[in-house]
């Protein structure tokens, strides 16, 4: 049984802990928690009954539990990257995009997913013809950027026209092709 912030009551019932004290609850928090704290906060985030701003104040505790999950591998950075983009995108599509906010900026989210991205779309198209004759870990990191790629068809239609659009959309051909 794990415990709550102040180590004397159990963490139960998370979904009904109000969104002050779940922040709150971040702070200490170890991984398993946070994740807890991650998917809850994510619900309310779905949740159409709300306003569209306390929705959004839960999507940013979403967020925050889930960049406070550190894990040193590859892996585990591109999962928690990978989330967070899928969630920023979500918000700018049902909630709308906000300049204000980073989270909620398009050119943002283009920007941190190109930043994510080691390998450049020609080489993820070299290795993957040859796939087959790959380490295991180039294979990985192939399905890795699958992955961070996930939300680009949507991403690429809230963008101005330039070089950053540009750089997605061969990310999205790219896309199609990885393992």
């Amino acid at each position: 049984m794990s415990f709550g912030a102040d180590h004397e009551e159990p963490v139960l019932g998370l979904s009904t802990w109000p969104i002050e004290r779940l922040q709150a609850f971040t702070t200490d928090a170890d991984c398993r928690q946070l994740e807890a704290v991650r998917v809850v906060a994510q619900e309310h985030t779905y949740d159409s009954d709300r306003p569209r701003e306390v929705r959004r104040q839960w999507a940013k505790l979403a967020l925050l539990a889930n960049r406070r999950m550190h894990g040193d591998g590859p892996g585990d950075r591109a999962r928690a990257a990978q989330q967070d983009f899928m969630l920023r995108m979500w918000v700018i599509d049902h909630l709308g995009s906000d300049g204000k906010d980073p989270d909620w900026s398009p050119e943002k989210l283009a920007s941190d997913t190109l930043d994510a991205l080691a390998l450049t779309p020609p080489h993820a198209r070299a290795l993957t013809s040859s796939r087959r004759e790959l380490p295991i870990e180039q294979i990985h990191e192939l399905r890795r950027h699958k992955n961070l790629t996930a939300h680009l068809e949507r991403l690429i239609n809230h963008l101005h026209p330039g070089a950053t659009q540009d750089q997605l959309l061969l990310w999205a051909e790219t896309r199609r092709l990885l393992p």
